[in-house]
């Protein structure tokens, strides 16, 4: 059953990927703005936009690369549950409380500096695999919660920056964001098989050294190729996270999109910890002995690259800050059934919808941010949403909650991500002055708006 359901929703990623090349394809001719149209798929800019996929789809492979042997590792190295546990939490810790600093630091010193200490710090954490002394791969833990802030932050904040310096169409942001996620889906897909590989022939260190190699590549890449873009320069890492905090707390629409990306992504971790033994305890229950978990991994990650693809349809009729409240509220009810519900199949589709909304939510997620965080502050308040997720994840770990109980927090949690969007819909519609019967025209100037430079958001 779960290979026929993996071949319905490959055959329904194909679909929705041709639809999306087809509506990309014609867009240019059918766009009352061509000529602008045209301009913004230039050469250049598809340059630029395939060098920037290329650099985070390595950097995204290197995660993913170590992601199913960091456990295994340990427990061959003798550890327990509850100290392998600790190494999990050191590492949401270190991004929680260091994460704020690295921010301020790739606004001060610049972005693609911040890249290439991604690149070393990560790449040590690897090497620290090589010991089985604790206290060795404490410390790789604690520089792979580093990576891991400037992973998803620095990245994008060069990105953004650098559209909007190039003066690219601001619409193609949102384009950008779409494929990088479809290629993390597919990168996953890809580096669970090579790692796999790896492990087998060479032991459970081998997909740690292969990250090291592929982060090596990265950082030749990005040192030759990537221009420096910076926050303001001027301040000290103190003032600006002093600066980050300040803006935050003063704009409401920043503070709503922190809260909402805090819970969303608290409930998707918490999620991703959760699966396997819940689908397992229903898989059980039903009578259906040990759930096939490279089967099921690979059916996520293809219901992401679905998300990734409507995500581009959805944004062409409504704004981000619409069409992610009604989705949220689909994750409601998908953690509610995760809940509640003993039969396997009830819950293995609710996982599988969740997934979907994250392949929606995160190029929404970076349209809404592109729009709001403003650049001078971009990296370290981008950090600080991570904050709140760092330590919902620790916290619910420490607690050893039931599987049921977790979920209910998700959907406690997707339920504040509602409440928040729909302000945050109101505040952003209320500010270009539409009422509530909203033409596709105005629609379409929201859309452009929330794509719009940047610098916009600092004035």
């Amino acid at each position: 059953m779960y290979g026929y359901i993996f071949s319905g929703l490959m055959m329904a990623c194909v679909v929705v990927r041709t639809a999306q090349w087809v509506m990309e394809s014609r867009s240019p001719s059918a766009d009352s703005k061509s000529t602008e149209s045209q301009l913004g798929r230039s050469p250049e800019f598809k340059s630029f936009q395939m060098n920037y996929l290329l650099v985070y789809l390595l950097a995204i492979a290197a995660d993913w690369l170590q992601g199913p042997y960091v456990y295994a590792l340990y427990t061959e190295y003798g550890y327990d549950k509850r100290e392998i546990g600790h190494l999990f939490i050191a590492g949401f810790g270190s991004s929680a409380v260091l994460g704020t600093f690295i921010g301020s630091i790739a606004d001060k010193y610049g972005r693609k500096f911040n890249v290439l200490v991604f690149v070393i710090t990560y790449a040590l954490s690897c090497v620290t695999k090589h010991s089985p002394n604790f206290g060795i791969l404490m410390i790789g833990r604690l520089l792979a919660g580093v990576a891991t802030s400037i992973l998803f932050s620095a990245f994008e904040s060069w990105l953004v920056s650098e559209h909007n310096t190039r003066s690219f169409d601001p619409s193609l942001l949102s384009e950008t964001f779409s494929k990088a996620q479809f290629g993390n889906a597919v990168v996953a897909i890809a580096s669970g098989q090579v790692a796999g590989v790896a492990a087998a022939k060479f032991g459970k260190v081998a997909p740690f050294d292969t990250a090291a190699i592929v982060l090596g590549l990265l950082g030749l890449i990005v040192a030759g190729t990537w221009s420096e873009n910076y926050g303001d320069s001027r301040q000290s890492v103190g003032g600006g996270l002093r600066s980050a905090w300040t803006m935050m707390i003063a704009d409401e629409k920043i503070l709503l999109v922190g809260i909402i990306q805090s819970c969303f992504e608290s409930a998707m971790y918490l999620m991703v910890f959760s699966w396997t033994p819940a689908l397992q305890a229903a898989s059980d229950a039903s009578g259906l002995g040990e759930i096939p978990h490279g089967m099921i991994f690979s059916s996520f990650m293809v219901c992401i690259m679905i998300g990734s693809s409507l995500f581009v349809f959805l944004l062409r009729t409504q704004p981000a800050e619409l069409f992610m409240r009604n989705l949220y509220v689909l994750g409601v009810m998908m953690f509610t059934v995760t809940a509640v519900s003993t039969n396997v199949w009830e819950v293995y589709a609710a996982l599988l919808g969740f997934e979907v909304i994250c392949g929606l939510y995160f190029p929404a997620m970076g349209t809404m941010r592109a729009k709001y965080v403003p650049e001078v502050t971009r990296s370290a308040i981008m950090n600080y949403f991570r904050v709140p997720l760092n330590v919902i994840v620790c916290a619910t770990l420490l607690m050893n909650m039931e599987n049921a109980t977790v979920f209910r927090l998700c959907a406690v949690m997707m339920t504040i991500a509602v409440v928040c969007q729909q302000r945050l819909f109101s505040v952003s519609k209320a500010s270009i002055g539409t009422n509530d019967d909203w033409t596709r025209e105005e629609r379409a100037e929201l859309v452009e708006e929330g794509l719009s430079n940047v610098e916009e958001a600092t004035k």
